[in-house]
């Protein structure tokens, strides 16, 4: 199924989507339509990806769209666009990016619309990670996830749990390139020469994913059967268990979920 999609706004997070979409060919530059105020970004959307780009809304294709994204900021005037949703008798699925605007709110517009609002990964070139997404009742769940699953997978979470898995999920990518960084330091360290230490840490990280996954064990009982008597493994594990690598794994999750309910509040105003 090739999707029409229009979207206003055309920033960053706006367009990783639709490039892995249009990669993934779920929608075409020609059935993808983008309105953004910056001329210049207009220009480059153009072209880059030869979709239909403008600084006005082109109203005949929003209304003929499957899925209209709201990607502009929450301070911006969101409101307004939905009200022009309603003149123009839109009344299929809007998909939210805006930070801090709730479901409850954009329905509230107008008791109209099938609303998703989502916290998109930051994996979509690769088509991995999970975006987090609340939905009301009338959103059309094959259209979303015809679009969402083109650049990642989809979890399906209470609104409540958003600022947490911003993050945890958003974010975790991050967590995992600090450990990457780390491991491969401690390798050149140990004295083997980066390139190596690298591409080691790489499949190490890649093969431990995959046996938890595979295994279905929790990691701790394959600690377990790596950690022989008086080992390596279990001599390694000594100097974690000393140091504040747990610690501070949690304390940038928790320092992680704090900004983002502070930065929910600046968008409400409050």
């Amino acid at each position: 199924m090739t999707l029409k999609i229009y979207s206003f706004g055309g920033g960053q997070m706006v367009e990783a989507m639709l490039r892995a979409a249009l990669k993934k060919k779920v929608i075409t530059p020609e059935t993808t339509g983008v309105t953004d105020i910056s001329s210049d970004r207009v220009n480059y959307l153009t072209d880059t990806y030869h979709i239909q780009a403008s600084q006005q809304p082109d109203w005949t294709a929003v209304e003929n769209a499957d899925l209209v994204i709201l990607g502009v900021r929450p301070q911006d005037n969101w409101q307004e666009i939905m009200k022009e949703l309603v003149a123009h008798h839109y009344q299929k699925d809007v998909l939210s990016i805006i930070a801090g605007v709730t479901v409850a709110q954009l329905s509230s517009q107008e008791d109209l619309f099938a609303i998703t609002r989502i916290i998109p990964n930051t994996l979509t070139d690769v088509a991995m990670g999970y975006s987090g997404v609340v939905k009301n009742n009338r959103a059309n769940q094959t259209v979303i996830e015809d679009f969402l699953n083109s650049f990642g997978k989809v979890d399906y979470i209470d609104e409540s749990l958003l600022d947490v898995f911003t993050g945890y999920g958003v974010a975790g990518p991050n967590y995992i390139y600090n450990f990457l960084i780390s491991f491969t330091n401690a390798g050149v360290l140990a004295g083997m020469p980066r390139q190596q230490a690298n591409k080691l840490a790489l499949e190490n990280l890649r093969a431990a994913a995959a046996f938890v996954e595979q295994s279905g064990k929790h990691p701790a009982e394959l600690l377990d059967i790596n950690n022989s008597a008086g080992g390596v493994g279990i001599t390694a594990q000594h100097e974690l268990d000393k140091s504040t690598f747990s610690a501070g794994i949690e304390n940038a999750v928790l320092a992680a979920v704090k900004r983002t309910k502070e930065l929910g509040k600046q968008n409400k105003g409050d």
